[in-house]
Formats: C-alpha cells, sequence, structure tokens
C-alpha cells in the first residue's frame, strides 16, 4: 500500500488562500480525524473548523473530498483551503503528518497520477512546464500538449513503425509466396515521411523554446554606445550605472521584463573592445558567449560618433550571425548625427533614443516574438522529449539500410529501436529509475 502524502500546493508567501492536498488510501480517514466530522461528501465544499493534535482550533477552511478513482491522482485527496499565509498552512501540515502522513516529495502527486493511469508523461511534463509558461502563446501550447495533441502524434507514429515491422515479418516468414510488390516502397515512403515530420518538430521545438523558458535577448556594442541606458529604459528604473566612462559595465546584467504577452530575459553586456586589462577582458568573453546563448540580439551603434574600428569589430561579429533574431539599432537619435551608416544598410537598422524614445524597437521584438508563436507545428518541451524524437530518427535511418538491402532481420532489430525511443515520450519501458529523475524535478504539491 503507497503511504498517504501531504504538501502545501500554492507557492510561499502573503495571501488570501493558502491549499494543502493529501493523497492516498487515509486521506478521508484523516480529514475526518483534524475536522472532527463523520460524514465527508465527495465533491462538495465543506465550510469546516480544523483542529490539531491537541484540538486547538487552527483555523476555519473549506474542504474537498475526492474519491478514487475521480481524483487528479487516482487516489483518495482531500484538499483544505485554508486562510493565506504559511503559518496556518504549516501547521496544518505538521497536524496531517503527527496524524500518520507524510510529506510529499516534489512531483509526487503528479507521478501517482501517472502510476495510477491519469495521466502519461506528455501530460505531466506540460503540467510542469504550465506552471513555468513565459507567455501566452505557451500556455496555449501546453494546453494542447494536456489535450493530448504530442500523445496522438506518438501512437500514430507508433502505430505506422508497427506496420512496418509487421509486413517485415510477414516478409521473412512467407518468402516464397506472392507478396504485393508495392509493399517495400510504402514502408519507405512511411518512414521517410516520418523522418520528415520530425526534423520539422525538432526544428520548432528549438526555434520556440524561448516561448516556454523566456527569450534570451542581449544587447551588445562597443563601449559607451548606450546599452546600459537601453537596459534602463525597458526597466523603467536605474537597473544598470551608466557614465561617460567607457568600459563602465564589467560584467553581464540579466533582468526580466514583459514585452506584449511575452516575458523576455534582458542581457546588458559590457562593451566589446581590445579589453584593457584582466577584468574588463572577462566581461567582453561573457559578452560573446552571451551572444551565442541569445534567442535576440540588439547591435547598437552610436549616432552621435563616427564609424571606427570597434564599431567595425561588432560589424564582423553581427555579419557571423545567422541563426538568431538580428535587430540593428542606432542610438541617439537625438543628438547630431557623425556615424556613415552604409555599411549598416544590409541590415535595415532602426533609429533610436535609449533615454527618450524606443517604441519602434519594442514592436519590431513583440512582432517576432508572436510570429514565434503563431507557429503551428507540434513542439516538445524538454530536452528528454528532444532526445527522444531524434533517438527515433537516428533508429529509423539505421533501419532503412539493412531494408534496402533486403536485410529483414536487422531492419525489424532497429525499427524496433524506433518504437521504444518514441513510445518512451508518454511511457517509457524502464519507468521506476526514469521517473524518479522526471518528476523529481517538479514542484511540491504537484
Amino acid at each position: 500500500m503507497l503511504s498517504t502524502i501531504v504538501a502545501i500546493a500554492t507557492a510561499s508567501g502573503i495571501a488570501s488562500i493558502s491549499i494543502i492536498r493529501l493523497s492516498g488510501e487515509d486521506s478521508l480517514r484523516l480529514a475526518k480525524i483534524i475536522s472532527h466530522r463523520e460524514e465527508i461528501t465527495p465533491r462538495h465544499a465543506h465550510l469546516t473548523s480544523l483542529y490539531n493534535k491537541e484540538d486547538a482550533l487552527i483555523d476555519h477552511a473549506i474542504m474537498i473530498y475526492f474519491k478514487n478513482p475521480h481524483s487528479f491522482t487516482g487516489e483518495d485527496i482531500v484538499e483544505f483551503q485554508c486562510h493565506g499565509g504559511m503559518i496556518i498552512a504549516q501547521e496544518i501540515l505538521e497536524t496531517l503528518v503527527a496524524h500518520g502522513a507524510r510529506l510529499a516529495l516534489p512531483g509526487e502527486f503528479s507521478k501517482r497520477a501517472f502510476l495510477n493511469g491519469k495521466i502519461d508523461l506528455t501530460k505531466a511534463e506540460a503540467i510542469a512546464k504550465l506552471i513555468e509558461a513565459k507567455s501566452v502563446d505557451a500556455a496555449k501550447i501546453l494546453a494542447k500538449q494536456l489535450k493530448g495533441d504530442l500523445k496522438d502524434f506518438i501512437d500514430e507514429s507508433r502505430e505506422a513503425m508497427l506496420r512496418a515491422t509487421a509486413y517485415s515479418e510477414v516478409m521473412i516468414d512467407y518468402a516464397e509466396e506472392d507478396i504485393p510488390t508495392d509493399i517495400l516502397e510504402n514502408i519507405i515512403k512511411q518512414l521517410d515521411a516520418l523522418v520528415l515530420k520530425i526534423e520539422k518538430i525538432v526544428d520548432a521545438s528549438h526555434r520556440r523554446k524561448g516561448l516556454i523558458e523566456g527569450f534570451r535577448v542581449a544587447i551588445i556594442g562597443k563601449p559607451n554606445v548606450g546599452k546600459s541606458s537601453l537596459l534602463n529604459g525597458f526597466l523603467a528604473k536605474e537597473r544598470a550605472i551608466v557614465s561617460e566612462i567607457a568600459g563602465t559595465t564589467r560584467d553581464t546584467i540579466e533582468e526580466q521584463v514583459r514585452i506584449g504577452s511575452h516575458i523576455i530575459r534582458l542581457i546588458d553586456t559590457a562593451g566589446i573592445r581590445e579589453a584593457g586589462d584582466s577584468i574588463e577582458k572577462i566581461g567582453v568573453k561573457r559578452s560573446l558567449e552571451s551572444i551565442k546563448e541569445a534567442d535576440v540580439v540588439i547591435a547598437l551603434f552610436d549616432l552621435s560618433r563616427e564609424f571606427d574600428k570597434e564599431d567595425e569589430k561588432i560589424l564582423e561579429l553581427i555579419d557571423e550571425i545567422s541563426e538568431k533574431e538580428l535587430i540593428v539599432t542606432l542610438n541617439k537619435s537625438d543628438l547630431e548625427r557623425k556615424l556613415s551608416v552604409e555599411k549598416l544598410k544590409k541590415f535595415n537598422p532602426i533609429n533610436v533614443s535609449a533615454k527618450n524614445d524606443f517604441k519602434h524597437l519594442i514592436q519590431k521584438l513583440e512582432i517576432f516574438f508572436n510570429s514565434i508563436g503563431q507557429d503551428e507545428e507540434l513542439m516538445l518541451i524538454s530536452t528528454r522529449q528532444i532526445d527522444a524524437v531524434q533517438k527515433t530518427k537516428e533508429a529509423i535511418l539505421e533501419a532503412k539500410e539493412p531494408l534496402l538491402r533486403g536485410e529483414l532481420e536487422f531492419f525489424s532489430y532497429h525499427l524496433q529501436d524506433a518504437i521504444t525511443a518514441l513510445s518512451s515520450i508518454s511511457k517509457p519501458y524502464d519507468s521506476e529509475e526514469i521517473l524518479d529523475k522526471m518528476f523529481g524535478e517538479f514542484c511540491l504539491g504537484k
């Protein structure tokens, strides 16, 4: 018998309501003990008093009982909705533990829901990511996965590979019989179509990762070009030190800011130039690393200063950027123009004033983020899922070679590897170790 587990399901801090969740065979018995009630009606909100181990009143709370199997975990669940703040919730938690419940491990509620067949791993991961979603578009994508879109793709693909394996077994067992000649051709077509679909999904998943995790936007440029002023402008506060001394920013500064319906990670980098001391060299190195990690790069040039060797260095860097969104921005448009922009025209630069007006830059960023969200391709939401479909693709390509040579036994062997890899996204075979690792990354109460 699984032990009865308990956890506070709401975030720490002061709030109107805190929720304590109890799941397991003893849930109803424990709820009766701390509420002093003899009868609790399933799916009925009971306004009740709750008492500690010494029968002292803890709080007046809402108590709801979900009878198995009609609950999130598939077990008996009782939820207590008490007044917010950690003191009351913690006392209810400690009282339930004193009466025999056990503190839940991270993700243990979702793990039990999976083990009891209430959700598969695609839905479990969608639940975890939904809590972390950094945009409205991400919430929509994850809602589709909760609905079962990814599971449907896996089931359909798995069925196609099983059919191909079955055809192969038939051809092995009845090699001397009259078998339709187009079977081999159809198998190859189905596998090629699946590989193409996988490639599209993986590409879309990498491209849209920022919708869930938050897009990383790096501001780069030579020293004293206005990067820190632009960061402060986005945040509407003095987060970074601004001065006329070149090299004031020695390290990268990261802050979250909302643009439209998206929460992004804005990164102010150290000015890129030939550094004069060891500390500045480290800052420049981190700036270059930020470019590699960013989804969007804002390259800042100073309109009030003539184009120089340091600008040339930035130009060389952005010329190498191909897989990221690049926005070339000409800052200090409110000052006298001295910069020759001939070399920058190919980037369609936009004029801004970091201190006064950069609404066109915000609009361009929002248009880009929204365009990523409009992609209708299915999305994989974790490294585990991407690794699984990549292994599936590799196994399919390995299976094709013996198939073309007529070595059907080897074809079937590799295709079984592909089926196993793809199936692991929704229900892995070596479940216990994988489940402990995956659900252990969930928050408490989920």
